[in-house]
């Protein structure tokens, strides 16, 4: 797929094993490791980090090499049903945290010219993906400032 603010196409990323079933070694109660998930989330960790974390501490010391074949549901699914999801998905989430560092950046260093146009693609970024998310997982009436990122990412 082709990025978006280049004129290059993306590198290409590894791809997963194709598995239907989680493997013999990792027989690990569904209870169990949705009980872990909601245990990381209230700690503060983003649904990626819970899915690093699974993998690599594991429950109850076995690795969860995929939450969704372990448990048929996906992170952000368990999180939903237990209702510990956070107010913004962790893509926007993600954006809105570098762009607070780049703007940051750019009160210190205002003759960075390649940084502003850094901040004006992630912060176009940032407008589509709240379009994409209005209504349905923020509020209707959401709109992108920089003010209101910082309140949310801190």
């Amino acid at each position: 797929m082709a990025r978006m603010h280049t004129r290059r196409r993306g590198s290409s990323d590894s791809d997963k094993p194709v598995a239907d079933e989680p493997p013999e070694w990792s027989d690990v109660d569904e209870d169990a490791i949705e009980e872990r998930v909601v245990e990381l989330a209230e700690q503060g960790h983003s649904p990626s980090e819970i899915g690093l974390k699974l993998r690599d501490e594991g429950v109850q010391g076995t690795p969860i090499p995929d939450v969704s074949l372990a448990t048929g549901k996906k992170v952000t699914e368990i999180l939903e049903e237990n209702d510990a999801t956070d107010e913004l998905p962790e893509d926007l989430r993600n954006l809105m945290k570098k762009a607070v560092r780049l703007r940051e950046h750019m009160d210190e260093n205002p003759g960075d010219h390649q940084n502003k146009r850094a901040l004006q693609n992630n912060q176009s970024k940032i407008r589509r993906l709240v379009d994409y998310y209005r209504g349905d997982e923020i509020d209707a009436d959401f709109t992108y400032s920089y003010e209101r990122a910082k309140q949310l990412v801190e």
